[in-house]
């Protein structure tokens, strides 16, 4: 079946399973979660005991996946985070897809999470087609706008060649970066994460893989919804902190 969305909102079932009597469980969930991987359970692993144990539905269970963090990976990520004011002067390269789908969410009033470390995460896919909704043009210009005034050297966005559609999206990229006269490149690469690994400029993203590898990351998304969007639904469904202690080496 052809996706015919026009927007990146909540999904029609969001309503229960995010309600107000749930949380508390979800919260829980994601301790016991990262319980689990303080003690180097698999990530896999981890979620499927944690998912029984609470009868979690497969969005519950991403959402839980997507928050958590072990210790060790909390105080790695604190260690190479970067604050937005950093960026005056600086090259900052965009997760592209991963960036722009969380403030189409967000804007659309689709359910955004705050994860340990602060940073925000939607629960949304592109599933190898990216397909542009009524709040793209209105998210680019959000970022835009939010990084206008940083005066960076070089933005580069970096998007998945793989994904069906990314040839459409470069191209509005770059028109809404010229009509603005902002500092964008885009480029369409087979795997963005490895460039993302290994450049010395900032990354921004909210990717678990790229923020555990990548040299020095800024939390641009969580900025621009605070700043920017505050109508969005953010969930908080990490109440602790992961705590080195709970690490048994």
């Amino acid at each position: 079946m052809p996706d015919k969305r026009t927007h990146r909102g909540p999904n029609p079932k969001d309503q229960y399973l995010f309600a107000p009597t749930k949380i508390p469980i979800l919260a829980k969930a994601v301790e016991d979660f990262t319980m689990l991987l303080n003690k180097d359970y698999a990530d896999k692993s981890a979620l499927k005991l944690v998912g029984d144990h609470y009868n979690l539905t497969q969005r519950q269970r991403l959402a839980v996946m997507r928050v958590s963090c072990s210790a060790r990976q909390h105080l790695s990520r604190l260690g190479r985070e970067c604050p937005v004011s950093s960026l005056h002067g600086q090259s900052l390269v965009i997760d592209g897809y991963n960036l722009l789908i969380t403030i189409e969410s967000a804007l659309s009033k689709g359910l955004i999470f705050e994860c340990s470390g602060g940073f925000y995460k939607d629960i949304a896919s592109v599933h190898g087609t990216y397909r542009k909704v009524n709040e793209t043009i209105a998210a680019l210009e959000t970022i835009g706008r939010f990084l206008q005034p940083l005066k960076i050297a070089d933005v580069l966005w970096l998007l998945d060649s793989p994904v069906s559609n990314s040839a459409k999206l470069k191209t509005l990229i770059l028109d809404i970066a010229s009509q603005n006269d902002w500092p964008w490149r885009v480029e369409l690469l087979q795997s963005p994460d490895k460039e993302m690994f290994n450049t010395n400029a900032i990354v921004a993203t909210t990717d678990s893989v790229i923020l555990d590898r990548c040299q020095r990351w800024v939390n641009l998304a969580a900025e621009i919804i605070k700043t920017d969007i505050p109508e969005a639904k953010v969930i908080n469904l990490f109440q602790k902190t992961p705590s080195p202690e709970a690490n048994p080496q």
